[in-house]
């Protein structure tokens, strides 16, 4: 059995020496021949699959411009959001494909696609995209409908008589 620690400084020993056995993760950047990185992003129900290369911020998605294909200002905004955070706006082309889900949903799974590649493309920018939270996949679905119920959780009026 590992031996008993009383005091404070026994544990910080301890500590000092945990630490200095565990190296620091070195990544590397991930790219195919072509100089894009790759990722898949999902939200809800949307899957998307992201191609970012160096460029002049130009964004297509499914085809389109991401002013015509995500109409509203909002969603717009959440597509720019992993590029404003990690400093990079007007660097990087992206080049998505979404499937399923809304609007909402696809401009999620874009986000969560954007980052991911960005922090693939250059590992440097993972500690301020996972600081924003934009790494981590937003596991929130819609909840099943119930049999008996007129939604998930919602009852039907109820009849005294």
């Amino acid at each position: 059995m590992a031996e008993e620690i009383n005091s404070l400084e026994g544990l910080e020993a301890v500590a000092g020496i945990a630490a200095a056995e565990a190296p620091a993760i070195e990544r590397e950047p991930v790219r195919d021949a072509l100089g894009r990185a790759y990722a898949t992003g999902k939200r809800k129900d949307a899957v998307a699959r992201v191609w970012i290369k160096p460029g002049s911020g130009k964004v297509v998605v499914n085809g389109k411009e991401m002013k015509d294909y995500f109409a509203r200002p909002v969603l717009q905004m959440i597509l720019r959001q992993p590029f404003t955070v990690s400093g990079t706006e007007d660097q990087f082309d992206v080049m998505a494909t979404v499937k399923g889900g809304g609007l909402s949903g696809q401009a999620g799974a874009v986000k969560h696609g954007v980052s991911k590649a960005l922090q693939l493309y250059d590992p440097s920018l993972r500690g301020a995209l996972k600081a924003a939270g934009f790494l981590t996949r937003d596991s929130r679905v819609v909840e099943r409908k119930k049999y008996g119920k007129a939604k998930a959780r919602k009852s039907f009026q109820f009849s005294k008589r």
